[in-house]
């Protein structure tokens, strides 16, 4: 490990070979080198507002606490019938709850005998796949979580059938963005473009519903 000094000075260095690079370039500007900045603005402008309007998105969405899910998914599932089966719902994290399935259950009133969250997690890791049974929450809810290299393409279908789960309808949820700010409108066709993650994994088309729902923006 080199002394701190001599990563300051090598930091220097690197600092005024990259500041003279840069200002010789600088010249080139007015002779038609701002064609390529502005080229390369296009990109870095559709990626700051996608991970902006992300960002927003999901202050958006307003997950519900599972803690807060729980009284009243215990109460339908007594009071209503049950749909023969097991529904797949996918979460970014079982411990809030996406809006949709907060719709799906107690707004359509569509509650399975056994209803499975599924949490997909990526790795630090390019390759591996991990899976496991999480906890029973309660009466006919439980977790599911598959951890997977970022580079992995899983198949969850295989993966809950090895693990003695079948599934009959898998649940995701699509967003409607409703926003009358002009940067927002771009960020709702770029989400429109974009292919939504469930088509990123090995899934059964006769098995997925897209719950979409409306966001304010």
């Amino acid at each position: 490990m080199l002394p701190n000094w001599t990563l300051t000075l090598l930091s220097l260095f690197v600092f005024v070979v990259d500041a003279v690079y840069f200002a010789s370039n600088t010249f080139k500007v007015p002779h038609g080198g701002y064609w390529s900045i502005i080229i390369a603005a296009i990109p870095l402008i559709v990626i700051l507002i996608y991970t902006k309007g992300q960002k927003r998105l999901y202050k958006s969405l307003k997950p519900m606490p599972l803690k807060d899910f729980l009284p009243t998914y215990v109460e339908y599932f007594k009071r209503f019938s049950k749909i023969k089966g097991t529904g797949l719902f996918f979460a970014r994290d079982i411990n809030m709850v996406p809006p949709y399935i907060v719709r799906t259950m107690f707004a359509d009133n569509i509650i399975y005998e056994d209803n499975l969250i599924v949490s997909l997690e990526k790795m630090d890791e390019p390759f591996g796949v991990k899976a496991y049974t999480g906890s029973s929450i309660t009466d006919g809810l439980r977790t599911f979580v598959i951890e997977m290299g970022y580079m992995e393409v899983v198949d969850v279908e295989r993966i809950l059938l090895t693990n003695g789960i079948e599934i009959k309808t898998i649940f995701y949820g699509l967003e409607d963005i409703a926003t009358n700010n002009f940067i927002w409108k771009i960020f709702s066709l770029i989400k429109k473009l974009t292919p939504s993650y469930v088509q990123f994994y090995k899934l059964p088309s006769h098995k997925i519903r897209g719950v979409i729902y409306r966001v304010n923006m």
